[in-house]
């Protein structure tokens, strides 16, 4: 079975793994996690450290990530008492990714072994953008937030990062007609207060990012039929 999720940004990872106990996930399983696992929260790099050690499990690079590689000078130049150091440009960098809740992840890195931290930056340095995958007879686009300037006639490796990291479609964006496009990115309470905590579909695309990030549980969807694996507080199937 394939499944996806989303923007987990620092959910604790013992109520995760509680989470795929919950749908049976087995090591004959897939899962995709489509970004963002980092910030906000507290147990983002525990979630990294977890996604690198299973082989039937792979993430796809969120904008966060993407913050954090673009601070890789933080672990090599920089220490807490010289950030007020950092030339312009790399003070801009810096405070873009705090600005965006990036202080829980530093301070996990920051108590994390110089080798572990080039280990987890390579890791994450490697993970694609986007997965094309075919399920079952149905195709899918996996990646982080959507496909920004889309044009049918245009390849997924044209879009820049930019395009797929930081999109936000909006209710009537139209995707492929072959092929349906997963994302997260933009909570979809976004889309309407009725969709708080529930995943929101289109003809062509479906945005799982359930809100995590704002004190939610995250979802899961199973590619296999489309079925969407929610939990209450108590971490039970909904």
């Amino acid at each position: 079975m394939q499944y996806v999720c989303t923007d987990l940004h620092g959910f604790s990872l013992e109520k995760f793994e509680t989470m795929l106990e919950r749908i049976s996930f087995c090591d004959s399983d897939f899962l995709w996690v489509l970004g963002d696992v980092i910030d906000r929260g507290n147990d983002g790099v525990k979630i990294l450290k977890w996604l690198m050690a299973r082989k039937n499990a792979q993430l796809i690079l969120g904008n966060h990530e993407d913050m954090l590689l673009n601070c890789d000078f933080l672990f090599d130049e920089a220490t807490a008492e010289s950030i007020a150091d950092l030339n312009p440009i790399k003070l801009n960098t810096y405070l873009t990714w705090m600005s965006n809740s990036g202080r829980p992840t530093l301070e996990a890195l920051s108590a994390t072994r110089y080798k572990e931290i080039r280990y987890l930056l390579k890791y994450i340095s490697d993970c694609p953008l986007y997965k094309e995958l075919n399920v079952n007879g149905k195709k899918y686009v996996l990646t982080h937030s959507g496909l920004g300037n889309f044009k049918k006639e245009k390849q997924l490796y044209e879009y820049t990062n930019n395009e797929l990291l930081w999109n936000r479609p909006t209710q009537d964006t139209e995707y492929y007609d072959d092929a349906m496009v997963i994302i997260g990115h933009t909570p979809t309470v976004y889309y309407g207060e009725e969709y708080k905590g529930r995943a929101f579909s289109t003809e062509t695309w479906i945005d799982i990012d359930v809100g995590a990030g704002l004190g939610l549980n995250p979802m899961i969807l199973r590619l296999d039929d489309l079925k969407e694996f929610y939990f209450d507080d108590n971490l039970q199937l909904v």
